[in-house]
Order: structure tokens, then sequence, then C-alpha cells
């Protein structure tokens, strides 16, 4: 019996920019009786269905957007007599539909760390569930990943998690009900080890994979100060504290090692916060800006945001502590109007963001605005092939909408047009050349270039790409310069680095 671990997709660029943190976890969790599982990553190269034989397990693990891969996947290892177990956000929303449609004979909902082990221990022993609820475990149950397993050569940063949760609860996101928003942090010395087993294998970019890596405010701690149990301030205190043990002790591992994260915008206001992550060498951070409007903001429920000259502000205030900023902005929302396009593009171009992605808005499942969605057309949502609009991610990406749900003011032609003006503006040649010039000199510009071109290809085929054609040649490109930009990132292995220890007073 082999256990193959498996991430969907249907897009191969021969290298990715991260590492698929989940597949290794998981490989962790494999008891030692299974042998060493078989990892397939598919942004990597397609799976050779031909390595599946009668009698294997699949551990599939996916989200909406590969959904669809998965099922085929799935349904293609069970025709070969293989067991398929499925696992991930979307299997933890739709574990019926897992089996219906991807030929699943399991799904394990939540977090896989310790329930998997059961799972397999069940197949082998011919008793194997429908389902196993993995539930959302305390930050010291996670478990740290297996990177031994990893192919060489074939990512550019590295990814470990530090904390799991996030405490907001934006209309368009799930991750606040799928992981909580109870912040769970792992063990600080497990983090480490983590870090410093990539470090010894030549990586020196290293993604925090966080769901919020600031869980706590400043205005948190004050509201929690006036109540008069004290037990909550005490509380958020010590994930507070925890926070700056962790990038105390990231700040003593080798020079060039660079971090990058997400977190919200309110950290702006943490002078603290940010001196601690500048000592700690996190040198960039995707914030959600979603919208620059206040009515936008108010429809994802994001008002702690800001807008106009504020929000220039507010960002560029991260830019003065060494942080570089990946914008992330939202179009399509119902407020939108087409000046809001035009605007952004001002804006991000104001407020000194050194990267920035502009998505069309999409509810997902497990969402606030998925379930709006779904309850306001009902049984009369259009049909695609006899597939509901409802479950577009069942739709061939073929022929699948760009724009899923109506607006009330514009065209989903009209939407995706501005939005791809938009990424041409902002990456254009003479645009991130002009951003470049923080750099201290001329290859240092030439390869913030390139990785911009990267990124920009990368995120072709997720809303701004206009057909097929467009979608292949993005990525031919993008796999030419991955390969290309994989080696600026790397570093020689430094095999003998040891853990920082803890200064003992």
């Amino acid at each position: 019996m082999r256990v193959h671990l498996v991430n969907p997709s249907y897009h191969s660029f021969g290298t990715a920019v991260i590492t698929p943190r989940w597949l290794y976890v998981l490989a962790a969790a494999t008891p030692k009786w299974c042998g060493d599982p078989i990892i397939h990553d598919e942004t990597l190269e397609q799976i050779d269905l031909d390595t599946i034989e009668e009698g294997d397990i699949l551990g599939i693990g996916f989200h909406t957007g590969n959904a669809l891969r998965g099922y085929e996947i799935g349904r293609a290892a069970r025709e070969r007599g293989a067991t398929v177990i499925y696992g991930g956000i979307h299997s933890t929303l739709f574990p019926d539909e897992a089996r219906e449609h991807g030929g699943g004979h399991s799904v394990v909902r939540g977090d896989g760390d310790v329930i998997w082990s059961q799972a397999l221990a069940d197949c082998r022993d011919g008793k194997l569930l429908p389902v196993y609820e993995g539930g959302q475990l305390e930050g010291t149950s996670l478990i740290q990943a297996r990177w031994d397993l990893m192919p060489r050569d074939s990512y550019m940063w590295a990814s470990v998690q530090t904390v799991r949760g996030c405490p907001k609860h934006c209309s368009f996101c799930s991750v606040w009900r799928t992981d909580g928003q109870e912040p769970r942090q792992p063990a600080t010395d497990g983090v480490l080890k983590e870090i410093v087993a990539l470090r010894r294998m030549g990586y020196r970019f290293v993604i925090l994979a966080d769901d919020n890596f600031y869980p706590v405010t400043l205005d948190d701690l004050k509201a929690a100060r006036r109540r008069n149990d004290p037990s909550e301030a005490e509380r958020l205190e010590a994930i507070r504290a925890e926070r700056f043990e962790l990038m105390d002790k990231l700040a003593k591992l080798p020079d060039d090692m660079n971090f990058f994260t997400q977190i919200t915008m309110e950290a702006a206001e943490d002078p603290a916060f940010l001196a601690a992550m500048k000592k700690a060498r996190i040198k960039g951070a995707l914030i959600g800006v979603e919208s620059i409007t206040p009515e936008g903001l108010k429809a994802v429920y994001k008002n702690f945001n800001l807008t106009g000259d504020v929000l220039v502000d507010r960002l560029r205030a991260f830019r003065k502590q060494g942080l570089h900023v990946l914008g992330s902005f939202i179009f399509g929302l119902p407020t939108d109007r087409p000046p809001v396009f035009e605007a952004t593009a001002d804006l991000a171009d104001r407020a000194d963001l050194t990267f920035a992605q502009f998505v069309m808005l999409t509810p997902f499942p497990g969402t606030v605005d998925f379930e709006k969605w779904e309850k306001t057309v009902g049984e009369d949502a259009p049909k695609i092939n006899g597939i509901p609009l409802t479950r577009f991610w069942l739709i061939p990406p073929g022929q699948r909408p760009k724009i899923i749900t109506p607006h009330p003011a514009m065209s989903g032609d009209d939407i995706r047009r501005l939005t791809q003006g938009v990424w041409d503006r902002f990456y254009a040649l003479g645009s991130v050349w002009r951003r470049s010039q923080f750099l201290p000199n001329l290859r240092a510009r030439l390869l913030f270039l390139l990785c911009s071109l990267l990124y920009r290809q990368m995120y072709a085929n997720t809303g701004i790409s206009t057909d097929s054609a467009r979608v292949k040649r993005a990525n031919r490109t993008a796999r030419f310069l991955a390969k290309m930009c994989r080696r600026l990132f790397v570093a020689k292995p430094l095999p003998h680095l040891q853990v920082p220890q803890t200064e003992k007073a």
C-alpha cells in the first residue's frame, strides 16, 4: 500500500514560487508503517496516472479554485483501484460533493495534522469512514513539515506557518470560518526548526503563510483592558508577546534570510510591532486594501480600512519602516463604478506599493458573499451544461464565466476589460522601472523588473485572461521566467546551521 499526496492544478510551470506546505505537513503526519508518501505537486508537473496502482491511497487536498482538477484525478485514481481521500478547505465545506463528483471514498474535514494517520489506519484495516472530523487543533498540536521529501531546485520561496486563524470577518473571505477567529500559534521553537531546516537546504526567502501575522491590534488591547474581567486582556497580551518572541528569534537567523507575510493595515499604527518586524528582516507583506471607497469597504465588512489620502499615508508608513507592500484590490464590488478603476490605479502609484494584485470579486464557498448570493438566486440560478452557476467550480475553466455574479451598473466584460487595464498600467515596463528606484544598482533593478514580469504572468489565468490562447502564452512565458527567477532567491546551503538559542537571564 503506497500513499500519494496530490496538489491539483491545471497549470504547471516546472518551477513554482512558494512551497505548498500542506503537502509536507501531511507527509509528516503519514505513519512510518506506510513508508514515505509520494508527492505530486501539479504546479510543477502534471501527475502521471500510470504511477497509480490498485491498493494505493491518494490524499488529494484542494481549495475551490482547483476542485475540478482534484475531482478529475480522484475519479481516474479510483478507476485504477486506488482509495481516494479528499481534504482541504473545499472538501471541508462540501464533503458530499467530493464523494459524488470526485469518486472519493472518504473526506477529512478541518485540520489533518492528527486525523490523517487515523484515516490511513482505518483504510488499512478495511473500516474507512466516509468522513473524518479534524476540527481546529490547538497551535501546539500543529505539526512540522517534512521538507526532506521536497524535490530540489523546484521552488523559489519556502513557507512556514506561525499562526492559524483570523479575528476579522471580511465578507469575501472564508478563512475566519474554516480556520476560526481564534489565533492558534504553534510553538515558536517548532517554527524555528522548520525555518532552519529550509535554510540548510539553501532557502533564504521564506513566506510566513499566516492568515494574519498581526492577530492582536492596539485597539483590541485597549478594548480588552476596559473590561472588568482582566482575562481577555491577559490572553491577548500573551498572543502579542509570542509574536514578539518569534520576531526576536527570527532576527538571530543568518543575515541573508528574508521573510514575507500577510497582515492587516492596522499594523501601521503599531510602531513597536513594525520595528520588531524590521529587525526580524520581515521585508514585505500582503495587505488587503480591497477597495478605495468607503462604500466598497462597507460592502466587504472591512470598515477598519481607510480611504483617500489617509490610506496613502498609511500604506507609505509601511515603506518608511522598510516593509514592502503587496497591495490587494478587489474589483466588481456592487458599489464600484467605472471611475474607481482609474482611481485605484492612481492610488496604487501614489502609495509606493512595490507590488499589487487586482482581482475580480468571486463569491467563494464559506464566505458571507457566497451565502447571500446563493440565497438570492436560489433555484433560478443560470446553468451551463446543466451545472448551476452557484456551483461554478464544477464548470470547466474554458466555459466558466469570468464574472460570476451580476453587477448593478457594469457588464462582466466591462469589469474584466477595466481590470485588465489596471494590471496593464501598474505593470507597464516604465512603471515597474520607476518603482525599482529604491534598489542600489542596475543589476538589482533589472532583477526586480524580471520578478515583476513573472508575478504578472503567474496571475494571467486568474481573472485577467481573455481567452485560452492568452492563458497558454502566459503559462509558457511564466515557465521560462520562473526558471530564471529561481536563481535569484536561493543561496548556498548551510547544512550545519543550528536553531538560535534563547539567551538565559
